[in-house]
């Protein structure tokens, strides 16, 4: 019986890193592949910044993730336990809280995660805990999205700690916690791309202002001590952390992208489209 206890907890950890390798390897590899194997002529002018990183900056952002993927599924394995021992507030079916709230706690636990991203990532500049703990993911002045787990143990600990807040806090269903997981990954990812996805005026608008950008993050790892925010511009807007020229140069940005496109010759256009 205990052998059989550790066998089956052995091939549940073992469910959840393989599970988590993929899906990181899918979304950061993807981008990785679009945006830096490929590198078409248009896609390199509309770069935030006008280089790539050296390879041996890659492979340390893939490393290094490796890492975190190990400690992520270490503390995601300890939630589900904790989960079938009925200490989380888990459910099993949507139709126990209904459809409406199963959205609801979505919206909710990407909520939770912008604030607690925001704090956690602030008390993480303060001089001590960066040099300890945050100083390895500023290594990536010129991120890719491979740098999205880019992480020393100890903040792999601190960025994963949304996860059991959230179940040992809310009502949630396990595919509303995996919804919000894919979520979380995707804007991760693109948001340490290095290419600016979103159209001109995004920043000044009144609705869409209040998201981040791209080019938001990699100010933040270009110039550190601006730019905390994850998903939302909430709080860097409330606490005037947003870089005084953010809207300025997402502007540029996007003018640079627009300009590479517009310039294109027929050849340069031919090669796009051939990939």
């Amino acid at each position: 019986m205990f052998k059989d206890f550790h066998i089956d907890q052995l091939l549940t950890i073992s469910n959840v890193l393989l599970r988590l390798a993929l899906r990181y390897l899918l979304f950061a590899g993807s981008f990785y592949l679009v945006f830096y194997v490929w590198k078409n002529k248009a896609i390199w002018r509309a770069k935030i910044q006008q280089r790539y990183p050296e390879n041996k900056h890659v492979i340390r952002e893939i490393v290094t993730s490796f890492f975190t993927i190990i400690i992520f599924g270490l503390v995601i394995m300890a939630v589900i336990m904790a989960s079938k021992a009925g200490l989380t507030r888990i459910y099993p079916g949507i139709s126990d809280h209904g459809y409406g709230y199963f959205v609801l706690s979505i919206v909710l636990m990407i909520l939770m995660h912008d604030t607690y991203f925001y704090w956690t990532h602030r008390a993480m500049h303060w001089k001590p805990l960066f040099k300890l703990v945050h100083k390895t993911h500023h290594l990536s002045t010129n991120p890719t999205p491979f740098a999205a787990y880019a992480f020393h143990p100890l903040e792999a600990i601190v960025e994963i700690g949304i996860v059991p807040l959230i179940a040992f806090t809310i009502p949630y269903h396990g595919l509303a916690l995996t919804i919000f997981s894919l979520y979380s990954l995707l804007l991760n990812v693109t948001g340490h791309l290095g290419f600016e996805l979103f159209p001109k005026g995004f920043t000044i608008h009144k609705i869409f202002k209040w998201h981040n950008t791209s080019t938001h993050h990699n100010m933040h790892h270009r110039l550190v001590k601006c730019n905390y925010g994850l998903y939302f511009n909430i709080w860097d807007r409330l606490m005037g952390t947003n870089h005084p020229d953010y809207e300025k140069s997402f502007e540029a940005v996007v003018e640079k992208r627009k300009g590479a496109l517009e310039n294109l010759t027929q050849p340069e256009m031919a090669e796009i489209i051939k990939g």
